[in-house]
């Protein structure tokens, strides 16, 4: 039972990730008020606490289920691990975009920041990047990738 707890923990951790990361990017517009920056300050703090449950359910599967053995001989668990690290890389500038325009629109109101286009590209690329975790864990999980 534990064991499918742990699993239900991180397939949601992963769907709240996606949640967040579309729900920026639907909020991200080229004018910012106040409110808005504050929400979209409020759902990366989200984004980032479903990274730590999704890498802490992970690892507990890591010991808890097939085994390192079986995880860290695959190389398609090697290209997931890659691909979520890559992801909290590109979430760094997003993250400190998001703070200095909250802080920004509490003062003036409504804000054009210059690094719009940046950080909605990455948020874009984060997306992207995202949806290749399910499709090596399926991989993974079929015993492909095994030598």
């Amino acid at each position: 039972m534990s064991a499918a707890l742990l699993a239900a923990l991180h397939y949601l951790g992963a769907m709240v990730l996606m949640a967040c990361l579309v729900a920026e990017h639907l909020l991200l517009k080229p004018e910012l008020d106040a409110p808005r920056a504050r929400t979209l300050a409020r759902i990366d703090a989200l984004y980032g606490l479903s990274a730590i449950v999704q890498l802490g359910s992970g690892l507990a599967r890591l010991y808890s289920e097939k085994g390192t053995a079986f995880y860290l001989s695959n190389p398609l668990f090697h290209a997931k691990l890659t691909v979520f690290v890559l992801l909290g890389l590109l979430s760094i500038y997003p993250t400190l975009r998001y703070m200095a325009w909250r802080r920004a629109a509490q003062h003036s109101g409504v804000l054009m920041p210059a690094e719009y286009r940046r950080v909605i590209m990455l948020v874009r690329v984060q997306l992207l990047l995202l949806l290749c975790i399910p499709l090596l864990a399926s991989l993974m999980a079929r015993g492909i990738g095994m030598g």
